[in-house]
């Protein structure tokens, strides 16, 4: 759905005036800018490019509803945190940068909050899930603005529904738990091991594994022999499909459950007829699941005929939409935006977004798929309480 928030005409001219220089001035300088930080290149540059695309398409409408031009600029992190730093001292140093789409791995976004701190710039992230990334602004030493804010849900919430699920749905008891040794897997394989045994449970291992290795049956037959009932997975889509297929290789034909990160189709091609009865949680709600985000998704079909709509696209049109919306009530300040973001309430393709304290999004639905016959298939289920 398109910006319904109202918003003065004047605060804007006035604002983009400033950001603009003085009339007449020969070299016109340049404009409000959003910056991406986001993994366009590597194993998982289809989410990144996904985010890109989506976030694209909210300034492009933006810019023609409002006859403004907003510029954005896109940098690669390659998934790599060190050059998630890299890229977000170069983004700093940019005056006109008004705020940060990013990053999409939590293992970039924690390193690169603090130097958007440190440079008053806000930060949303449309998909990192570790409680730290939003934690941190509550410590006694972070001398900075509270800048960090996430449109999704965090690892604690996600890794909780999943061992619940297992243990009071699924009514299993030993467990076995992979990751993939990332801020992003090892903390929802962490959050999900402790809630296990919150709930009685018991984990017969706690094993990491290589991103970018390609065989795991190793591995896999040395926790076979943990005699676990059910299989859980913290990490990413591009091991996700691959340790599926050779779990069930190796023979083990116990549930396998995985975090949202696997919600992609290409989990389900990697792991082929493997992924059937896989399950996967998923932060909030797909697009497709919400009637909301209805005609975002007809407007990107259109806008991109021949690009596969991503899981993380409406988060990425999202946040796009809630930094837009505080440039048009507040103007290009980043101390001023920050403010914003803090009481903000704005209603766009995910409902209503608003941030707690942390800067954490108070939507804390999750979603439980099932691989079936090919697909993801909606599973509804909710803990007794």
């Amino acid at each position: 759905m398109r910006f319904k928030t109202v918003f003065s005409f004047v605060n804007l001219a006035a604002a983009l005036f400033l950001v603009m220089g003085t009339f007449g001035c020969k070299k016109e300088a340049k404009g409000p800018t959003i910056a991406l930080g986001l993994p366009l290149t590597g194993d998982i540059a289809s989410l990144g490019q996904g985010l890109k695309r989506a976030s694209i398409l909210a300034i492009e409408e933006f810019n023609q509803a409002n006859g403004t031009n907003v510029k954005v600029v896109a940098y690669d992190d390659r998934s790599d945190p060190k050059e998630a730093v890299s890229i977000a001292n170069r983004i700093v140093s940019d005056p006109s940068v008004i705020g940060v789409i990013g990053h999409f791995n939590s293992g970039c976004s924690i390193p690169a909050s603090r130097i958007y701190a440190q440079a008053k710039l806000p930060m949303i992230s449309p998909a990192s899930s570790n409680p730290d990334l939003t934690n941190q602004q509550l410590s006694p030493q972070w001398t900075w603005p509270k800048n960090i804010f996430r449109m999704n849900t965090t690892d604690n919430v996600q890794g909780g529904y999943g061992a619940d699920f297992v243990i009071k749905g699924l009514k299993i008891k030993n467990v076995a738990i992979i990751h993939d040794k990332t801020a992003y897997g090892q903390g929802v394989a962490e959050e999900f091991r402790k809630k296990i045994i919150a709930d009685g449970g018991h984990v017969t291992a706690f094993e990491g594994l290589q991103t970018g290795d390609r065989d795991f049956r190793s591995l896999l037959t040395r926790i076979k022999a943990t005699n676990p009932e059910a299989l859980y997975f913290g990490g990413m889509f591009s091991e996700g499909g691959i340790l599926v297929r050779q779990t069930r290789d190796i023979g083990f034909r116990g549930p396998f459950v995985t975090c949202e990160a696997n919600y992609d189709p290409a989990f389900i091609r990697v792991a082929g007829p493997a992924a059937e009865g896989a399950y996967v949680t998923f932060l909030g709600s797909p697009p497709e699941l919400l009637p909301s985000a209805k005609e975002f998704i007809e407007r990107y079909k259109q806008r991109y005929p021949n690009d596969e709509l991503k899981s993380y696209d409406a988060y990425g049109y999202e946040v796009a939409g809630v930094l837009l919306d505080a440039l048009k009530n507040v103007g290009p300040d980043r101390t001023k935006i920050i403010d914003f973001l803090r009481t903000v309430k704005y209603t766009g393709v995910l409902g209503t977004t608003q941030f707690d304290q942390k800067g954490d999004t108070l939507n804390r639905t999750i979603t439980l798929f099932q691989v079936k016959n090919g697909a993801f298939e909606p599973t509804p289920w909710t803990p007794a309480k």
